[in-house]
């Protein structure tokens, strides 16, 4: 199996001809990091950062109230969203659950949209919720619903929208002077932004395109959640 080869025209990226596949170790390597930094889990990293990592937001947080609003997490970015494409599946309304294609995506980014929906609600009428988790839970179900949006033009990278919105949201934090140093952590996020964006490239899932377009709808949800949460 040999992967396309594309150079940018300006009437945009034109296939060229048939270039070599990446070697063994290198696929292995960018499927292991396109399944750890799937869109599923990014959210979890990211409240777990701010549960656990630098509580800022939770001082003085019971570990119980924590690790509840950990599991609400769990249930609504990972748990709801695998088992709804897992019934899709089930139910032939998919091809795959690796959501190749445009039509695949469609229903999955709807039902996802519920669940992130969901979860922002109750978040935000909550007594006492973090500004900060309330604006994240937003960020998510904005940068999915520009996700559905843009489906229905283009192929748009979901890793991008998931990691697009972690660097941008941690980008946020480490403007506010009342949060504790981040740098470090920000740096890591922008890294591993790039090396997924590299792996999507290289198991030829993506177009540089459509990942940028995924990095740029989650810029945007944060910046938009941010003004309005």
């Amino acid at each position: 199996m040999e992967t396309a080869k594309y150079i940018v025209t300006p009437e945009g990226l034109q296939e060229t001809g048939e270039a070599p596949q990446p070697n063994l170790f290198l696929r292995v390597a960018a499927s292991f990091l396109s399944y750890v930094f799937h869109p599923v889990f990014v959210p979890l990293y990211v409240v777990a950062f701010l549960l656990f990592t630098e509580p800022f937001l939770f001082v003085g947080a019971p570990p119980k109230e924590k690790i509840l609003t950990l599991g609400q997490a769990i249930i609504n970015y990972t748990f709801f969203p695998l088992v709804s494409v897992l019934l899709l599946k089930g139910l032939n309304l998919i091809s795959s659950i690796k959501l190749k294609n445009r039509k695949d995506r469609i229903i999955p980014f709807i039902v996802c949209n519920i669940w992130y929906f969901w979860i922002w609600y109750v978040w935000r009428g909550l007594p006492g919720a973090p500004h900060y988790l309330i604006v994240f839970a937003l960020s998510v179900f904005l940068a999915s619903s520009i996700g559905l949006l843009a489906n229905i033009y283009l192929k748009i990278s979901m890793h991008g929208i998931a990691m697009g919105t972690a660097t941008a949201f941690l980008c946020l934090l480490a403007f506010d002077p009342s949060s504790p140093n981040i740098t470090l952590y920000l740096a890591l996020t922008m890294l591993f932004a790039g090396m997924v964006g590299s792996s999507r490239l290289l198991l030829s899932e993506h177009t540089p395109g459509e990942y940028y377009l995924g990095l740029a709808a989650g810029t945007v949800a944060v910046i938009i959640a941010n003004l309005v949460a």
